[in-house]
């Protein structure tokens, strides 16, 4: 059996009707996993859903809407995924937010809160609402899919970088507290990424051409460059990754 089957397991993925979630998902369903596709629209969440059941079969992914800023939605997503497919045995916390762009200065109250909401206690709500079964089963793994930004300074997403570092602080003391259950918790931080999420960071043509020059592999990243690293952290393969962050971003950082 490969260390990267996942046959039988059951993965949790938000933000995963589009992008870097949709990819992890269409990933762990290849190596076997049954998927459940979350984001803010059902519809959205269902065509991904369709598509994957479509090329690996009928039962392979469910799609259950839900918004990571809403605990009690969240709590229902849970219940959901257990009624339809079982207990969770790999989360990964993908959704996030970035509703602001600018110096620091510039940011509101409102705005602060949400990025430390959605991007921090929202993958702490997810955790606990799993973590019981994880600990029944002595086995279960939680990726939170941070970002270089939580390494680094910035002039127009200070906040969000600062909520993705404390990604990697929140995968270290659940790593602390949880890891006697053989659950681990871990950390992927991508560079920049061609999403929809990041397109403010790209979609300048002369910008990524810049960025294309200067980066050590010439290109910018795609969400199927995440994927490896998830269904890595996810199987047997990465059974004694625990407390890390693992950067995937084709060099940027070096």
């Amino acid at each position: 059996m490969s260390l990267f089957d996942l046959t039988g397991k059951i993965a949790l993925i938000t933000g995963s009707s589009r992008g870097i979630g949709k990819a992890i998902a269409g990933a762990m369903a290849m190596q076997g996993a049954k998927v459940v596709i979350s984001s803010r629209k059902q519809d959205a969440c269902d065509a991904v859903a369709a598509e994957i059941n479509e090329k690996h079969g009928e039962g392979t992914a469910i799609a259950v809407a839900a918004s990571i800023s809403d605990k009690a939605a969240l709590e229902e997503l849970v219940r959901q995924t257990e009624a339809q497919l079982g207990p969770v045995d790999i989360l990964v916390c993908n959704a996030a937010s970035n509703p602001y762009y600018g110096p620091m200065e510039g940011i509101s109250d409102e705005q602060f809160e949400k990025i430390l909401s959605n991007n921090i206690i929202s993958n702490h709500w997810l955790s606990q609402l799993v973590l019981p079964g994880m600990i029944e089963r002595k086995d279960g793994a939680i990726v939170i899919i941070s970002s270089i930004g939580g390494l680094k300074g910035s002039d127009s997403i200070g906040v969000y970088n600062i909520s993705k570092a404390a990604d990697f602080q929140l995968a270290r003391n659940y790593a602390v507290e949880y890891g006697q259950h053989n659950i681990r918790t871990n950390c992927i931080a991508p560079g920049l990424i061609r999403t929809d999420f990041a397109k403010a960071l790209w979609q300048n043509e002369e910008a990524e051409k810049r960025f294309n020059t200067q980066h050590p592999m010439r290109r910018m990243g795609l969400p199927e460059d995440i994927a490896g690293a998830a269904v890595f952290l996810g199987s047997r393969a990465g059974a004694y990754v625990n407390g890390q962050t693992i950067v995937v971003d084709g060099g940027s950082v070096i």
